[in-house]
């Protein structure tokens, strides 16, 4: 089972993610991305999809036209943990 970051391990992996803030009242971690388009922002969603899976980390999200809003928490740790940090720095590097 995977542990949730507290104390300064969670203050320091949260440092290394540009723009990612927590999300009020959840112990999660947030972040908007706007694309020129819907096309872009759909095949941005597919290739974090494709990762998720494979990582069987899977994100919450939403995505209207060119906006793709993202929330990552891991659930049976009760909140953010490594998993989380992983995967926004590979959505980051993809974006």
């Amino acid at each position: 089972m995977t542990s949730k970051l507290s104390g300064q391990a969670r203050t320091d992996a949260l440092a290394t993610l540009e723009g990612w803030s927590e999300v009020p009242g959840r112990d999660a971690i947030g972040k908007s991305f706007k694309f020129a388009d819907f096309n872009q922002a759909w095949g941005f969603m597919t290739r974090v999809a494709l990762a998720a899976d494979k990582a069987d980390h899977h994100p919450e999200w939403s995505n209207v036209y060119d906006k793709v809003e993202i929330v990552l928490s891991t659930h049976d740790a009760g909140g953010v943990s490594d998993k989380d940090v992983a995967l926004a720095r590979f959505i980051d590097s993809i974006a």
